[in-house]
């Protein structure tokens, strides 16, 4: 590793698979990120600002994982330097969790930066990270697309009249934030004054459109998606994709009726840990019978197909009065904080290590970039075009 690591993993899962995709070369790979209380936040920002950020032992676990399949790691932080830090790294690939700073569509800049500057990364492209971080504009694709979501209702200014088709009890929400940010105990309203009073909140302090959304009172799900159509030409572990190209987890049910805010997984929930008191209980494998198991992973691959994602995503999930699934939120940069993250404790429930997970994220983006040997020329019977890729550093020289 380029920067000397305060941890190192230590489990016996933790050891080379007996089988591996095949890369062209090992690779510097850079792990970009934004670090709990070393990212410079807005100074107007809402309290829980840079809830999304990572902290370094994440980032470390993420290095060892890439460093045991024999690659080298640097991390270099998400902030304005980034452009020169990459210019002196030079690396080959670039594993992207950042979540970003400024703007509503923050977390697509790195990957926008890193188009620019013609450096492979991880997980899914610029417009569906723009996309996805703007959940009403998630939720008209969905619609669009014949998905089923909660009537809902974007309001900018505050004062645009209630639609007709929405009825209370309603949930208020920032339209472009993740990590449980802005909702709380006031998110659920049953009137209208209480309502209104919440989206003028919600616009003062995140400085953003509200979201509101019938409420929704039945069981909540998240559901982790991993792969795409040609996943298993790519994969250390082919064998886990089905006939079109995604792997089934196993379901993770949230209850949070007796969390710290009762009903509502919030920033604060899930900002706890298992044991501490509020927190909310999560079942996984949750006890889920069929046909609803299936409908919640079909659903959730649908979602993630619907904008485009690429690789790796978390749905969110929840079921109406009447038992039927509605798409709630996706996540493209879903958390992977080991034995934390819902994705990770979704992996962890069918006995993946951490290791498999960050070398499964890794190797299926190096693959779109041509950097992974295929184990065939075609995907499912599907011809499958490698493109060539040319790095704008190519030429340069670069001592390794």
């Amino acid at each position: 590793m380029d920067e000397t690591k305060e941890i190192e993993s230590t489990e016996e899962n933790d050891k080379p698979p007996s089988t591996s995709p095949r890369p062209i070369r090992a690779w510097r790979v850079a792990v970009i990120a934004n670090v709990k209380g070393e990212t410079v936040l807005p100074i107007d920002g809402p309290a829980d600002a840079g809830a999304e950020f990572d902290k370094k032992e994440t980032i470390q676990e993420i290095q060892s994982a890439i460093e045991s399949d024999g690659h080298t790691t640097v991390f270099i932080p998400a902030d304005a330097n980034l452009p020169y830090t990459l210019a002196h790294v030079r690396p080959d690939i670039c594993f992207n969790i950042s979540e970003g700073i400024y703007g509503d569509a923050r977390e697509a800049q790195i990957p926008a930066l890193l188009e620019l500057l013609r450096i492979p990364y991880t997980a899914s492209r610029v417009l569906t990270n723009a996309v996805s971080l703007d959940k009403t504009m998630t939720k008209r694709i969905w619609r669009d697309k014949g998905l089923p979501t909660a009537a809902f209702q974007e309001f900018v200014t505050g004062n645009e009249p209630l639609a007709d088709d929405l009825s209370f009890p309603m949930f208020v929400k920032p339209a472009s934030e993740g990590t449980g940010m802005g909702m709380d105990g006031g998110s659920i309203v049953y009137d209208k004054e209480s309502l209104y009073r919440r989206i003028k909140w919600v616009i003062e302090n995140y400085h953003q459109a509200a979201l509101v959304e019938e409420y929704l009172p039945g069981r909540e799900f998240t559901v982790a998606v991993m792969g795409r159509s040609d996943a298993a030409r790519f994969s250390p572990r082919p064998d886990i994709y089905g006939p079109d190209g995604f792997h089934r987890f196993p379901l993770l049910e949230v209850d949070s009726s007796a969390s710290v805010t009762p009903g509502i997984y919030g920033h604060i929930a899930k900002t706890l840990h298992t044991g501490e008191a509020g927190v909310p209980q999560f079942i996984c494998p949750a006890s889920v019978e069929e046909p609803l198991a299936s409908t919640l992973q079909d659903l959730a691959i649908k979602a993630h197909n619907a904008i485009n994602a690429l690789d790796v995503s978390r749905v969110d999930i929840r079921l109406d009065k009447n038992g039927v699934p509605r798409l709630m939120e996706i996540n493209t940069l879903p958390g992977l904080t080991r034995g934390f993250s819902d994705l990770c404790v979704i992996a962890e429930a069918e006995n993946w290590n951490y290791r498999d997970i960050i070398l499964e994220i890794l190797y299926l983006g190096a693959s779109r970039f041509g950097m992974v040997t295929p184990s065939d020329k075609t995907a499912r019977g599907i011809p499958v075009q490698i493109p060539e890729f040319v790095p704008v550093f190519q030429n340069q020289r670069h001592s390794r």
